[in-house]
């Protein structure tokens, strides 16, 4: 089976999307099923994993509903509120009755705390997250996020994680550490997995494969390719 675990849709009409402003161009739209389902189908994806891209109750609802419809649909990653513990194990209580639900993520990139995902309060709330057996995707834009992932390992050890993007690696910038170092320590937790993903948008606008190339290997060598994904980062990747 072929499975790209990494894309995403909205409806500007029906969701508020803040971080999704018209500077984006090609990606300041709608995208939906319909878009993607001929894609999918050419390029002989099986199913594919359509993941949050708003802090809302609104776009998880709108993902589930596609997943109703549309069979490639394969898993949703949705959002609880992580501020809130005893809000985050109703959600999920709530949630993990649709058979496509598989976990969540909070776009932290965009909280103006670098630390925001460690603190006490998130930290509880990813302990229910752990009880439900749900997963917490790390949406980890180095170089501010990827460092905490073994903190939130120790303190939450049984808590499967998926960093995105690889972290968003300084591809651009043609360096390796401390990103490296930072991947090395995260893959130490045999719960931690990643996405060979997005990684377009950290590099050059006149970026070739083997631009890509030595960051993939490292993955590889860090995770070893059972512990890594393959994601499209549709719509996104058209940028």
């Amino acid at each position: 089976m072929k499975v790209d675990t990494h894309q995403h849709f909205w409806n500007l009409s029906e969701v508020a999307y803040p971080w999704l402003i018209p500077a984006y161009g090609p990606i300041y739209g709608t995208f939906e099923p319909k878009q993607l389902a001929p894609q999918v189908k050419a390029a002989g994806i099986d199913k594919t994993v359509v993941v949050q891209s708003a802090n809302s109750y609104e776009d998880t609802a709108s993902m589930l509903v596609h997943a109703d419809y549309n069979d490639w649909i394969g898993a949703v990653v949705g959002w609880v509120d992580l501020l809130n513990p005893d809000a985050t194990n109703e959600r999920l209580e709530q949630y993990k009755k649709h058979p496509k639900f598989r976990g969540m993520r909070h776009l932290i990139h965009e909280e103006k705390n670098p630390d925001w995902v460690i603190q006490d309060v998130v930290i509880e709330s990813l302990k229910v997250l752990a009880s439900h057996d749900m997963i917490f995707e790390v949406v980890a834009v180095f170089p501010n996020h990827l460092k905490h992932v073994p903190t939130i390992s120790a303190k939450v050890p049984n808590l499967k994680m998926a960093i995105d993007h690889l972290a968003k690696p300084p591809i651009k910038d043609k360096g390796m550490s401390p990103w490296s170092d930072q991947m090395k320590a995260a893959a130490e937790n045999p719960n931690v997995y990643a996405k060979v993903s997005g990684l377009n948008t950290a590099a050059a606008a006149d970026w070739s494969g083997s631009d890509l190339k030595p960051y993939i290997d490292f993955a590889v060598e860090a995770f070893n390719p059972n512990r890594l994904m393959f994601g499209s980062d549709w719509p996104v990747c058209i940028l």
